[in-house]
């Protein structure tokens, strides 16, 4: 079940959310009385309330936003329980100087907003132990395997317990909680107004992840990256996975650079059955990997992985996904559909990263005189040797034309949409402009590439390609595509709406 966090300053707001929030199917909020501005006008609330409620005032030291004393803050919560408030939230603390009255059921919480403490079993053993129908515990997710060990707690747990991480790196543990025995786990109700760090919005929570739907047996998949916030590879394969009935969620791990060897060597304790990998993790995973594919080994970056009993298997579809994006955005162009190549003859491509290299590799395969160009020089330097192309430093970009100038860094990036990689008067009109960046589409690059009449690649084609071939790689089916483009393009747009 998704309880759902209300926190607005006016009475009616609260009010009007609740209502709106049990039509639309939500059995369980939490008003967040410490965020009324003014006297709490607590029957007002709870009156003819559509659906259970959480009653919670939190301190600011808890994370809350009270502001009276801590007898009057006492009183709202007595208040809520004498009038019959479903749960009552009570911080470890104060839990033992407040009674058990009425119908109201007891949730005994505890914070840490700095770190998961390694005492989790004695915090739960002395929180269980002041009368709690419900345990919580929140801590601050520091490392990945922060999530397991609460998650292992939350299965272990003979009262109901609500363990959840905080955080980018806890986001997992929001999702995975139910699946381990929790009551409930807890969401937003805006995306833009998370109430604590790493809460989901409860749109996201039920449509996306399809929160009440994971079970033990539902497999485990995710995108590997840091920061991982702004993917939206949980949108396009939980919505391919939704649509083809398979039993499986897709989440995003954000794992720091020195974190990745150990969350590798943990997997098993997830279970991860598959991963997209991507910044900054796309070479270093190899180590890991008992098996590689072609282009895995002729690149030297994987981008995809699959976990079985007999190791982790090393994939890569950034390459064919961005040669297959090329060849159908020009197909039209082409008077001879059975000529080789792909109309292109010379590429910039700007990067260093493992996109960049796959992008390369793959031009390379097709024929393609290709130059990588990036910041640092000696990474350009470095993909040149390996892929048999040629290197040049930043500066020079402009210097030679190309067919065709590839994009494959983060310039130009949601939420910095203002900048891009290729200044618009070194473009011209006979140029293919092939943008990766996804997020926006259509990228300041992307603009003004159109303007003067270029022929444009996005990076929308390339990411749902390859997420397409990794749905193939996981699952042995063929992927929706359709759907997986349809949910790119919603969420961009609705990220864009809501900015």
């Amino acid at each position: 079940m998704i309880c759902v966090t209300i926190g607005r300053g006016r009475h009616r707001h609260v009010i009007a959310e609740h209502k709106f929030l049990a039509e639309n199917g939500i059995r369980l909020v939490e008003q967040r009385l410490d965020f009324i501005e003014g006297p709490v006008q607590v029957k007002r609330l709870l009156l003819n309330r559509p659906c259970p409620t959480i009653a919670t005032c939190r301190r600011a030291a808890d994370g809350g936003r009270w502001q009276g004393t801590e007898d009057e803050r006492m009183l709202v919560l007595r208040t809520a329980i004498v009038e019959g408030v479903d749960y009552v939230d009570l911080e470890d603390d104060v839990a033992g100087r407040v009674p058990r009255y009425g119908v109201t059921k007891r949730i005994v919480s505890h914070h840490d907003f700095q770190r998961t403490p390694d005492d989790l079993e004695a915090i739960h053993a002395r929180l269980a132990a002041l009368d709690a129908d419900i345990v919580k515990i929140a801590t601050m997710a520091r490392h990945p395997s922060d999530n397991l060990r609460m998650l292992a707690l939350v299965r272990s747990a003979r009262v109901p317990t609500v363990g959840i991480c905080m955080g980018d790196i806890g986001i997992p543990s929001r999702v995975l909680v139910g699946r381990c025995g929790a009551p409930f786990t807890f969401a937003t109700f805006h995306e833009d107004r998370a109430i604590a760090p790493g809460q989901i919005g409860w749109r996201r929570m039920r449509d996306v992840y399809r929160y009440d739907s994971i079970t033990d047996v539902t497999k485990i998949y995710g995108v590997v990256a840091d920061p991982v916030a702004h993917s939206l590879s949980p949108v396009v394969h939980n919505a391919a996975l939704a649509a083809a009935g398979i039993d499986a969620v897709y989440l995003p791990f954000r794992v720091p650079a020195d974190q990745i060897d150990a969350f590798l060597e943990q997997a098993a304790r997830w279970p991860l059955s598959g991963a997209s990998v991507t910044i900054p993790h796309k070479e270093a995973v190899l180590k890991h990997a008992a098996r590689q594919d072609a282009l895995v080994e002729s690149i030297g970056a994987a981008n995809t992985l699959a976990f079985d009993a007999d190791g982790i298997e090393a994939f890569n579809t950034d390459a064919t996904a961005a040669v297959e994006s090329l060849e159908a955005a020009l197909a039209d162009h082409h008077a001879d559909q059975s000529a080789p190549g792909i109309g292109v003859k010379t590429a910039l491509v700007l990067g260093a990263g493992g996109a960049a290299r796959a992008v390369a590799f793959g031009l390379r395969q097709r024929d393609v005189d290709v130059t990588v160009c990036s910041r640092t020089l000696e990474r350009a330097r470095r993909i040149a040797t390996e892929v048999g192309c040629k290197a040049i430093d930043w500066a020079a970009r402009y210097r030679m034309p190309y067919d065709c100038v590839v994009n494959a860094t983060p310039v130009g990036m949601h939420p910095h949409v203002n900048e891009t990689p290729f200044e618009k008067q070194h473009l011209r009109s006979y140029m293919v402009v092939f943008d990766t960046v996804y997020n926006p589409e259509n990228t300041l690059l992307v603009k003004e590439a159109m303007a003067i009449g270029c022929h444009i690649v996005t990076g929308v084609d390339m990411f749902v390609r390859q997420a397409a071939i990794q749905h193939r790689i996981w699952h042995g089916v063929e992927p929706p595509q359709g759907v997986m483009r349809e949910a790119l393009k919603k969420a961009t747009s609705s990220a864009r709406t809501h900015e």
